[in-house]
């Protein structure tokens, strides 16, 4: 069971992208010339997914052998990467004590933040470590009854969250939290880049690294 990375993120009503506010990952069980990529791959499916949770509710993505926990509460969004092993109920115990503690550390200072953030909140660190072990979330479940009230939307793909219209491809190339080496990998990891797209994007990848 693992936890790969945690943030916590306002959410802008007028849909633009949401602010990243906190933000701590452990890649050490990804091979260390991945590492870059997938802290990449955290932040950006981790604003794709926020932006698309409405308030109020929790919500489960599925990709491969690894979940993308969310839950969305007064403008504030936090999500969670686990692994499938990863209890969900234990995953949204977490989540939403994650939430409780940013509000009482930070009150409403955050909802002035324009631009994410890269200092690093301690608790958010100490939680990625602690919580590593779901019976200690297990703990949190037992004080938050509102959980089994709550209905949790699961979703079996990423593409399942977003709006009709969308496509995940255009995302990926649109996006900035991503390297053209990171685009790359993930177009090719979805399956859905083009021979065309490819040879710009390997262009791109070697350009980056003259």
């Amino acid at each position: 069971m693992k936890i790969t990375g945690l943030l916590v993120l306002k959410c802008n009503p007028e849909g633009t992208d949401p602010v990243i506010l906190a933000n701590a990952t452990d890649v050490s069980h990804f091979g260390y010339f991945q590492r870059s990529s997938v802290r990449e791959f955290i932040v950006f499916v981790g604003r794709t997914v926020a932006k698309r949770t409405p308030p109020g509710q929790r919500q489960s993505v599925q990709h491969e052998e690894y979940k993308v926990h969310s839950y969305s509460r007064n403008g504030l969004c936090v999500v969670g990467f686990m692994d499938d092993h990863y209890p969900v109920r234990s995953a949204f115990s977490l989540l939403n004590q994650l939430l409780d503690e940013y509000q009482k550390n930070f009150g409403d200072s955050w909802r002035t933040v324009q631009a994410d953030s890269t200092q690093p909140w301690p608790y958010l660190n100490e939680a990625l470590t602690k919580f590593q072990d779901p019976a200690e979330a297990d703990k949190l479940l037992k004080i938050q009854r509102e959980l089994d009230e709550t209905k949790i939307i699961l979703h079996k793909t990423i593409d399942s969250v977003l709006a009709r219209g969308e496509r995940l491809d255009s995302l990926v190339e649109k996006s900035s939290d991503l390297s053209a080496a990171s685009q790359y990998l993930l177009l090719v990891v979805f399956d859905r880049c083009s021979t065309n797209r490819r040879r710009k994007l390997i262009h791109a990848v070697q350009y980056c690294k003259l």
